[in-house]
C-alpha cells in the first residue's frame, strides 16, 4: 500500500461515521507543518495569518507552539473579534474603511492595545480620526512597503499592488506624518514579497518557467533585502523605538528570516498546504487540509460523479485555482464541466472501484478559503476525529 493509499484508508476510517461533504485537518501533519516553518524561521517568530487558517481552535493551537507570536489578520471586525476572544497580538495586514471598527477600537483600551492596524496614505489616517466618535484611544499603526521588483526604469512591475510606500524616504515621510498627528504611533513595518512568497519555482512540466520564476525570485530577495534594511533604517531615525518588522510568507520564510532588518516572519498557508504550495525546490510539505466529497452517482465505465465540489479559489482565474481530486490517486476532471456547483464527474481507472457513498478527497487550492465552505473541521489523530471545531462561518462570521 502507498503511503497516500494508507492515507486515504486512515481518513475514511476516521470520517466512516460522517456524511460528505465533510473537512479534515490531519494534526500530525499540521503539527509537522508547523515544525518545519519554525525550522525555516532559524529562531524568528512567526506570525500567523489567520486568513489562511480561519478557526480559532487552530489558531490557538499553533500559537500555543515554540516559535510561534501574534496573528496577522485580515479585516478590521475581524481583529476586534479575535482581540475580545483573548488574542493579545493581532497586526490588521490590510487597511480598512470599517468605520464602525475603529469607533470600537479607539474606545476600548483593552482593543487599542492588542491591535495594530495597516497605513500607507494619511488619507487613512483622516477616516481613523473622523470615525472616532469620541474615542480618544492612541492607535497602533504599521506602515507598508511596497515589495514589487521594478525593473528597466519601472516599465516593467513583478509583484502584488499594495502599498504605494516604494522608497525609504516615502516610508519615512508617512511615519514623520503619524508622529505629527496625535492620537497615532508608528509600532510597525511590514513587506509582504508575495512574488517570491506565493509563487512556485518549480511546476510540474514547465521547466522554463520555472528556471525564469527562480531567476526573478533570486533578483527580488537581492533588491528588497537592501531597501527594506534601508526603510527600517530611515524609519527608525524617525520612530526609535519601533516595535517589529514584518516579511515572508510560507515560500519565503528561510529567506526572509536570514534578512537582519526583519525581527519577524508572516506564515499561515504553511500549516495546511494547499495544492499552490506544491510546487517549491526550498521546501515540502505535507497536506493537512482536506475536504471529501461524496459519489453520488456512476455514470459509466471510469467515471463518477460527486456532490458539489466546486470551490475556486481567488486569484486570476485558471486551473491552478481549482481543488484537486487527491484520494484515491488517478481522477481527473472532464475538461467539458470541471468542478460543478452541484455536482462533478471524475474520470479515470479508480472510478470503477468506488461505490456510491464513498468519499473522493479533495486538496483546495488555497488554504483557508476551505474554511468559507464549510462550518466544522474535523481534526483527526491517526484513524480517528478526536474533535470537531468550527470554522469562522461555524461561529457566525463571514469577514469578506
Amino acid at each position: 500500500m502507498t503511503a497516500l493509499a494508507a492515507d486515504r484508508a486512515r481518513y475514511d476510517r476516521a470520517t466512516a461515521h460522517l456524511d460528505a461533504p465533510v473537512a479534515i485537518v490531519d494534526l500530525d501533519a499540521f503539527d509537522a507543518n508547523a515544525a518545519d516553518l519554525r525550522r525555516r524561521a532559524a529562531g524568528k517568530p512567526i506570525r500567523v495569518a489567520s486568513k489562511s487558517v480561519r478557526c480559532r481552535a487552530l489558531l490557538e493551537r499553533v500559537l500555543a507552539m515554540d516559535g510561534f507570536a501574534g496573528i496577522m489578520s485580515f479585516t478590521l471586525a475581524e481583529s476586534l473579534w479575535l482581540a475580545r476572544s483573548g488574542f493579545e497580538d493581532v497586526l490588521l495586514a490590510y487597511p480598512s474603511a470599517d468605520r464602525t471598527g475603529f469607533a470600537e477600537l479607539t474606545a476600548d483600551p483593552k482593543l487599542a492595545a492588542a491591535v495594530t492596524v495597516m497605513i500607507d496614505d494619511p488619507a487613512q489616517l483622516r477616516l481613523i480620526d473622523e470615525a472616532r466618535g469620541g474615542g480618544r484611544e492612541v492607535v497602533r499603526v504599521c506602515l507598508e512597503l511596497d515589495t514589487a521588483l521594478k525593473l528597466f526604469g519601472g516599465r516593467v512591475r513583478v509583484g502584488a499592488r499594495r502599498s504605494p510606500l516604494y522608497s525609504p524616504a516615502q516610508l519615512a515621510e508617512l511615519a514623520r506624518a503619524v508622529a505629527r498627528r496625535p492620537g497615532f504611533e508608528v509600532v510597525g513595518i511590514m513587506g509582504y514579497e508575495g512574488h517570491v512568497a506565493g509563487v512556485g519555482d518549480a511546476v510540474a512540466g514547465r521547466p522554463l518557467r520555472s528556471r525564469a520564476v527562480r531567476l526573478m525570485q533570486a533578483a527580488a530577495r537581492r533588491e528588497l533585502a537592501r531597501r527594506r534594511a534601508e526603510a527600517v533604517r530611515a524609519v527608525r531615525a524617525v520612530v526609535p523605538g519601533l516595535e517589529f518588522v514584518n516579511g515572508g510568507g510560507t515560500g519565503s520564510v528561510q529567506h526572509t528570516a536570514a534578512e537582519d532588518a526583519v525581527t519577524e516572519i508572516a506564515a499561515g498557508s504553511g500549516l495546511y498546504v494547499p495544492r499552490l504550495f506544491d510546487n517549491y525546490t526550498s521546501f515540502r510539505g505535507r497536506p493537512a487540509a482536506l475536504f471529501a466529497q461524496p459519489v453520488v452517482r456512476r455514470p459509466g465505465v471510469g467515471v463518477v460523479t460527486v456532490l458539489g465540489g466546486g470551490y475556486p479559489a481567488s486569484g486570476a482565474a485558471g486551473a491552478d485555482r481549482l481543488p484537486v481530486p487527491y484520494l484515491p490517486e488517478g481522477l481527473r476532471y472532464d475538461p467539458q464541466e470541471g468542478p460543478g456547483e452541484v455536482q462533478t464527474p471524475l474520470l479515470g481507472a479508480p472510478a470503477d472501484d468506488l461505490l456510491i457513498g464513498d468519499k473522493v478527497w479533495f486538496r483546495h487550492a488555497k488554504a483557508g478559503e476551505l474554511c468559507e465552505r464549510f462550518d466544522a473541521l474535523h481534526l483527526v489523530e491517526g484513524d480517528r476525529v478526536t474533535a470537531t471545531v468550527p470554522t469562522y462561518r461555524g461561529e457566525g462570521h463571514t469577514f469578506l
